[in-house]
């Protein structure tokens, strides 16, 4: 992977992206969605011009380390540990086994002063209460299923509906809510853990048994690099994501931070947030991400997508299929701090969330959560595929193993 482009690529089976768009929105459309999916060979950022050698980035020096904490305890006496992954040039990361969360992550400004950048709450009772999924491992499938119902093989399944009588995010147990048991580990240039769990067959309605294995590792890079593995005994549906909250200043909301998202598509939804099975052409619409350009800017457009979610809550096209190539989805950037992300990841699509949902009423790290006050990026399968066969699929098969990875890269400009 080359950490020094900065473009985005565009492009990934074009034949199959372009019968697929046909297909979805029918012959009376085909023109229109060619031209939407048609990629262009390069799509210049407002980054595209720096030099990758005068970013803040640590170097090889010193030593990666772990520390293993008890973080609280259930209700039912089982003990939830926490692990901190420390980067010798100061870079932290702290992962509680209660959902796999990321419950803290620092980076250096353009100063060099570390702050934490994702949102979260301050003690556990408040994360299995009050939790939107702050910083949490998200399966079996991340996002939604309409009605909670799909078919495999002919027979249909029911799982829990959680959101507005539709599945979200696994079910109200999910592996947000599920207790990881967690292997630190460190070499020379990283220090890691290893999450492990068993989802029993029939968990939330899912059918089979799936055993999941997730790592999480801090690199030299200033890199958190996730890796997402799964084997089941039983035919069944996989889509895990990370759902993490940022806000690169650690402060106030996010809409002065500059968004761009490698896509030149949507998936649009109906009122109830479910996919309508289209494929939406964005080019100079509000949901328009391929120039860098503020979170706010377009937010709140008359638009009707943004009606639904009272914001950007929308699935963006990134690859016609899924496959092992990583690819740069998004990169984000926050002007005062300096900070950049990187999301890179091997999914055909991601979930852009600008925290509409947050209200007021959650607190953490003596701040109070308002809307927009932090944003998700979500690499996944499109919502609902179960449901819309000509999207890629996400059934496993016993003889098969699910993998997938996403990476966050970090720099300070």
């Amino acid at each position: 992977m080359n950490l020094t482009r900065r473009t985005f690529l565009l492009g990934h089976d074009l034949r199959s992206f372009k019968q697929m768009c046909s297909l979805v929105l029918g012959v009376s459309l085909t023109v229109l969605m060619l031209g939407a999916c048609q990629p262009t060979t390069k799509i210049q950022t407002d980054v595209s011009t720096l030099d990758v050698n005068k970013l803040e980035k640590p170097t090889d020096s010193g030593v990666f380390s772990t520390h293993s904490q008890t973080y609280g305890q259930l209700a039912d006496g089982k003990s939830i540990d926490m692990v901190t992954l420390h980067h010798p040039k100061g870079m932290e990361v702290d992962v509680i086994s209660y959902g796999g969360i990321i419950t803290r992550l620092t980076t250096p400004d353009r100063q060099g002063v570390f702050a934490d950048v994702v949102l979260g709450l301050d003690n556990l009772e408040d994360y299995v209460n009050l939790n939107p999924y702050f910083g949490a491992l998200i399966g079996r499938y991340g996002n939604r299923i309409a009605n909670g119902k799909f078919t495999l093989n002919n027979v249909s399944y029911q799982l829990d509906a959680n959101a507005w009588q539709n599945h979200l995010h696994g079910g109200k147990q999910g592996f947000d809510k599920k207790v990881w048991l967690m292997a630190p580990f460190t070499t020379e240039k990283s220090a890691g853990i290893v999450l492990t769990l068993q989802s029993p067959d029939g968990d939330q309605g899912y059918p089979g048994q799936l055993d999941i294995e997730v790592t999480y590792e801090l690199t030299t890079d200033m890199q958190l690099d996730m890796r997402f593995k799964a084997n089941t005994n039983k035919t069944t549906i996989v889509n895990m994501t990370q759902h993490t909250y940022f806000n690169l200043a650690a402060a106030g909301d996010v809409l002065d931070h500059k968004m761009q998202i490698n896509s030149q598509a949507i998936t649009p939804v109906d009122q109830r947030m479910i996919p309508t099975g289209d494929i939406m052409p964005i080019k100079d619409t509000a949901f328009d991400f391929t120039q860098a350009k503020t979170i706010g800017k377009d937010i709140d457009a008359n638009h009707p997508q943004l009606k639904f979610s009272k914001g950007y809550d929308h699935n963006y096209v990134i690859k016609a299929s899924a496959s092992d190539e990583l690819v740069l989805a998004a990169i984000v950037t926050e002007p005062t701090s300096g900070r950049l992300l990187e999301v890179w990841s091997e999914e055909p699509a991601i979930q852009f969330y600008t925290g509409n949902g947050l209200n007021g009423s959650l607190q953490g790290k003596g701040r109070t959560y308002g809307s927009r006050s932090g944003f998700c990026l979500e690499p996944q399968h499109t919502p609902d595929s179960p449901n819309l066969p000509l999207f890629p699929s996400t059934t496993l098969e016993p003889e098969q193993t699910y993998q997938t990875r996403i990476i966050y890269q970090f720099y300070a400009l």
